[in-house]
């Protein structure tokens, strides 16, 4: 698997040739639906302003009484690749077990759409599931954002975007291995340079897609690169997960400290010899048996607070 892994250098170029060669299948809905337990439709609903329109998917519990609380979640892929029918067999997981919807926003991709495009996608769809609720079926005041390696990045660029502009009032955020900080410069970003699914060139490969020259510099928003961010107040209590073995190891634990320092409440996990996507490409490991339960367990306290 090591070697596997770091056969190709991620490079700006090779951008196309990777969403053709991950070529991940959209799951069907007869797929999404495990066997009548949801129901499942692609909402075409209105993206920013003077922006396209955005397709959300939208899973429902079928024998739960309304309103259900929702997981709204964004997938990862470096914000270069990917669809939203990536992550979502995880957060049906959780949605199974506990009785809750799903919600995956389908946002536009860098480099051809750089910042603000993509949150601003995710905003828009977070906003319209909010302001829709009753009309889906959900509870708009238990609602978590969700999102693995991008789109954890993503889910916490929402939990500030959503405080500081005074919308949807969430319940948490749940934050696997998340790409927040642009400046790739920490020390698990030099320790695993070449190492790994998502090494330090990959790493500024996406970020790059994203902000262009901006990258790095002093200028980048923090509903960007969340890391950016002065005031870490006021969030919604966050669950942080990362690998002891991967690039966003050390930014990770340090956006944990600040959400610590500024007053506010953070359950943090760093899975001992953990890799970036582990609990996908390690799946029967201990550790990922581990970390899999650890969200389970902090979603279910959440939801009975």
């Amino acid at each position: 698997m090591a070697e596997m892994l770091t056969a190709v250098r991620i490079t700006a170029d090779l951008i196309p040739a990777m969403r053709t060669a991950v070529g991940i299948p959209r799951p069907t809905a007869d797929e999404l639906s495990r066997g009548g337990a949801f129901t499942v439709e692609e909402r075409t609903v209105p993206g920013p302003a003077g922006a396209p329109e955005i397709s959300l998917l939208v899973c429902r519990p079928t024998a739960a009484p309304a309103p259900v609380p929702v997981v709204y979640t964004m997938h990862g892929g470096g914000m270069i690749v990917g669809n939203n029918g990536m992550g979502v067999d995880d957060a049906l997981d959780w949605a199974q077990e506990l009785g809750t919807a799903v919600v995956s926003v389908e946002y536009r991709l860098a480099p051809e759409t750089p910042h603000p495009g993509p949150v601003e996608d995710c905003y828009a769809g977070l906003s319209w599931t909010v302001e829709h609720a009753a009309e889906l079926g959900l509870d708009p005041a238990r609602v978590v954002v969700a999102g693995q390696s991008a789109g954890g990045g993503l889910a916490a660029a929402l939990a500030l975007m959503a405080r500081d502009r005074g919308g949807p009032a969430l319940l948490g955020q749940l934050l696997l291995c998340p790409m927040l900080d642009d400046r790739n410069d920490t020390p698990s970003a030099r320790q695993m340079a070449g190492v790994g699914l998502w090494d330090r060139d990959a790493n500024q490969t996406g970020w790059t897609a994203l902000l262009g020259d901006a990258c790095g510099g002093p200028d980048v928003s923090p509903y960007a690169a969340p890391a950016r961010a002065t005031d870490l107040s006021a969030l919604p209590p966050a669950f942080i997960e990362v690998g002891s073995a991967e690039t966003f190891r050390d930014e990770d634990v340090t956006y944990a400290g600040r959400i610590w320092q500024a007053g506010g409440v953070a359950e943090l996990h760093v899975w001992q010899g953990a890799f970036h996507g582990f609990t996908e490409m390690a799946p029967d490991a201990q550790v990922s048996r581990d970390a899999r339960a650890a969200r389970l367990q902090w979603l279910r306290r959440l939801l009975a607070s």
